[in-house]
């Protein structure tokens, strides 16, 4: 099980970057110290603050030529990281 499964690439989350936050999209198990963790070994940055928001799916619907077919989008849980200062994490190096 990986903590973390995806960075967020966003307008608001690159704002923050410039500030030395980034943001990640988590499992929903994981806690704080589970996602520090995992940033520290990944990025080789030192994490000082660790935010998490838990939001749920969407509610979805689709019209089709027979019903409406109505559903609801996965859940998840984002956390905002904030590292040292001088510290950054470069998502584009190994593309």
């Amino acid at each position: 099980m990986s903590v973390l499964k995806k960075p967020l690439v966003t307008e608001k989350v690159s704002a923050l970057n410039e500030k030395g936050k980034y943001g990640f999209v988590v499992d929903k198990n994981a806690n704080k110290v589970e996602i520090k963790k995992a940033v520290e070994d990944m990025y080789g940055v030192t994490v000082e603050d660790v935010n998490t928001m838990t939001y749920q799916g969407k509610a979805k619907s689709r019209y089709t030529s027979a019903r409406i077919v109505k559903g609801r989008a996965a859940s998840f849980k984002k956390a905002i990281v904030t590292v040292a200062e001088g510290d950054i994490i470069d998502f584009y190096s190994s593309i």
